[in-house]
């Protein structure tokens, strides 16, 4: 639910199968960040702050994923500004989608017709 599997909707099927691949993978770390992460209870949750032999669940590791981040580091170098985009060339005019016909369902058919002479 948290990660947002099922609530991208787009009409192509390659980008549904690499949005559904992003958030396997993302999935992916959160199972290998469960022993790092540490329960933050929100002021509401009592039952997890007393609570020592709580399972750490996939949110409750989202939830901490910041703080996984900062003390682990990043080998990823900073963004470099490169300037703006030129944007699309003037004049292009980009190809419409292809329309298609509505398939309406049909009536059913008498059983009358289909008999046998």
């Amino acid at each position: 639910q948290r990660l947002l599997m099922t609530s991208y909707l787009t009409p192509d099927v390659h980008h549904e199968e690499n949005w559904f691949k992003l958030t396997l993978l993302s999935y992916v770390n959160l199972w290998a960040a469960r022993k790092l992460a540490v329960v933050l209870p929100r002021d509401w949750e009592q039952y997890l702050k007393t609570n020592k032999s709580i399972k750490i669940t996939p949110s409750l590791v989202q939830r901490d994923f910041s703080r996984i981040i900062t003390t682990l580091g990043t080998f990823a170098k900073f963004p470099k500004r490169r300037g703006f985009s030129s944007g699309r060339i003037k004049g292009y005019k980009k190809a419409p989608r292809t329309r298609h016909d509505v398939i309406k369902k049909g009536s059913k058919k008498s059983t009358e017709n289909l008999k046998a002479p």
